[in-house]
């Protein structure tokens, strides 16, 4: 790979071609909070050109079928030849090290998700209990 004066939306986030999805995330957060208009202490006609760049690399390296597009017109190969062996003296970074993104399926419920679930439950039996207080008022024969 020829290394050209043009900076590729990699370097836009300052990461290296094979980063994982979680990385393009966290390096996306952190500089649009770093270069957003509204949040930075940079004056607005530095900051919002890179604010700019920032995002649009974000919006193509997010996506996987516009990635795989940009890789090859960068001319990045994802193809994994070989592999150097794993330090099984230092121990691996788990889910809990890393402050990235959590998938929905691995987090814990909020605050706000439980009391939606306690209110669509309630609702629940409150129909139901209606509709057996109705029938009985009715009195309907089970």
């Amino acid at each position: 790979m020829t290394k050209s004066t043009t900076k590729t939306y990699y370097d836009e986030l300052g990461l290296h071609p094979s980063a994982t999805e979680r990385e393009i995330r966290r390096a996306y957060r952190e500089l649009s909070k770093r270069y957003h208009p509204d949040t930075t202490t940079l004056p607005v006609a530095v900051a919002t050109p890179k604010f700019q760049r920032v995002n649009e690399a974000y919006a193509t390296l997010s996506n996987y079928e516009r990635r795989l597009v940009y890789d090859a017109k960068i001319r990045y190969s994802r193809v994994i030849v070989a592999q150097a062996a794993p330090d099984l003296r230092r121990p691996s970074a788990g889910a809990a090290d890393s402050p990235g993104f959590i998938d929905p399926i691995d987090r814990p419920l909020s605050s706000g998700e439980v009391f939606a679930l306690f209110l669509m439950g309630a609702t629940i039996v409150g129909c139901l209990a209606l509709a057996i207080g109705i029938a009985v008022l009715r009195g309907d024969p089970w």
